[in-house]
């Protein structure tokens, strides 16, 4: 484990790295990041990247990020230390060190550089800081292409004063020949060229980094665009754990929006005419502060869903974002259905998610044996579970109506809705086929607030939104 100032030292470049990758890392953040670090210690890069990522990561964008930007942090060729640091190292005495960190502060207070000649001298926190603000961050954000790389590149250059810094050695050259003889200088002032190549180096790096992010971001937006489109049916393996993965996203960010919404509510909102009424009384000293409490009246969400092999795909992921839901909130209660009817909130409250729903999928709540009969499914609920439903509930059914010519007990749906504050139906078939063969969607679709049809990933999240508030 190395001393707090080498950690310090360290987490400073690499959060001005990811910063200039894109990563907005707030003042708090660096503090958590270092004390993060201190903790797990430098000897091992998946543990100091981990720790990292646990602090400034919000999202999949910004951890895509972040991965690019750690590995070009730590990747081969990167100078260690900083500027005085590899001075050190290449053989520059102590005392010429001494004299050259006073000619460079000297130099900055002048004016003769700015930005200051130092804060140019090779890659370090100091030039990434440079990258990452003002006149420079503004030019890489214009770019639009790769047509533009060499263009914003030349200005990026002459904005930073890398020309004028050339001038700058020439005088510096000067004052360490009378400091030390013109011998040493030429030797410091020959490194200090090579660490100004390096920053120039750096700073075509850092266009080119930036456009390769930002194909990178048209490509995954691209990706997601053409995945969310893809229909249930013709997913791949790997393309329905992406889907997966953003319904795991999609419901941690609800969770978090009713985490913020909880501590305001306990907190409550000012009443400025209660707070006015009460400050009048002591000639507005003191003012003290009258909230009043936030009430919300979020509805109850009851869940059926089909699990027959016509709607499984589409089901499975209803049946994800259900789970999570639960576990966001007490108020969700989840049921599944193919000739039967299963409620399944209690399995989805002891169990993980996978195993729940394998336990859901595999027979332990209904018979998975026999074919689809909504009436029946339709009359269980109404005589079980119909003195739960009220003006809060909102009741939504996943399935695509087909009754295997049984009856279809469509009106338990008008009982349903007059109870409801809403009754939605999600269904993976198009309107076109409602009246197609055992098809009772026409009949179901006249009785429901809404039908939404989810035949894709896009969907069916877009539908998730509506029902969950979001």
């Amino acid at each position: 484990m190395r001393d707090r100032g080498s950690v310090l030292r360290v987490v400073d470049e690499l959060l001005w790295t990811l910063r200039r990758a894109g990563l907005v890392i707030s003042t708090a953040q660096a503090i958590d990041a270092v004390r993060a670090v201190s903790l797990v210690g430098l000897g091992d890069r998946s543990s100091v990247r981990e720790a990292l990522r646990a602090v400034v990561v919000h999202d999949a964008e910004a951890g895509r990020r972040f991965d690019r930007a750690f590995a070009r942090f730590f990747a081969a060729g990167r100078p260690p230390g900083n500027l005085l640091e590899r001075l050190l190292a290449a053989g520059i005495s102590a005392s010429e060190v001494a004299t050259l960190r006073e000619l460079l502060a000297a130099l900055a207070e002048g004016g003769g550089s700015h930005p200051p000649l130092g804060a140019l001298l090779g890659p370090g926190p100091d030039l990434d800081r440079l990258l990452s603000t003002g006149e420079a961050s503004r030019l890489v954000e214009a770019m639009v292409d790769a047509s533009q790389r060499g263009f914003t590149t030349h200005k990026l250059v002459g904005s930073l004063g890398l020309p004028r810094a050339k001038d700058d050695l020439a005088r510096l050259r000067a004052l360490l020949a009378e400091a030390h003889g013109a011998a040493r200088a030429d030797a410091i002032v020959a490194l200090l060229e090579r660490e100004l190549a390096l920053a120039t180096d750096e700073v075509r790096r850092h266009v080119a980094d930036a456009l390769a992010d930002r194909s990178a971001a048209r490509e995954a937006a691209l990706r997601d665009r053409a995945l969310a489109a893809t229909p249930f049916a013709a997913l791949t393996d790997a393309e329905a754990e992406l889907v997966r993965r953003d319904v795991r996203a999609f419901v941690e960010r609800l969770a978090g929006r009713a985490s913020v919404r909880r501590r305001r509510a306990r907190r409550g909102t000012v009443d400025l005419h209660a707070t006015w009424r009460r400050a009048a009384r002591t000639r507005m000293i003191p003012v003290r502060l009258v909230r009043k409490e936030r009430r919300r009246d979020r509805p109850r969400l009851l869940v059926l869903c089909d699990i027959s092999d016509s709607v499984r795909a589409a089901a499975r992921f209803l049946l994800e974002i259900a789970y999570l839901s639960q576990s966001m909130t007490a108020r969700t209660r989840t049921f599944v259905f193919i000739s039967e009817l299963g409620e399944t909130t209690d399995l989805f409250d002891r169990h993980p998610l996978r195993e729940a729903l394998a336990r859901a999928w595999g027979g332990q709540v209904i018979s998975i044996a026999d074919n689809s009969n909504y009436g029946r499914v339709l009359r269980a609920f109404e005589e079980r579970h119909l003195r739960d439903v009220d003006r809060r509930t909102t009741v939504v059914i996943l399935g695509d109506g087909r009754t295997n010519y049984l009856d279809d007990r469509a009106e338990v749906l008008d009982v349903v809705r007059a109870r409801a504050k809403a009754l939605y139906w999600l269904c993976p078939e198009p309107r076109g086929a409602w009246a197609a063969g055992d098809s009772a969607m026409a009949r179901y679709a006249a009785r429901c607030t809404r039908v939404l049809r989810v035949d894709t990933p896009g969907a069916l999240l877009a539908g998730a939104r509506l029902l969950l508030g979001a």
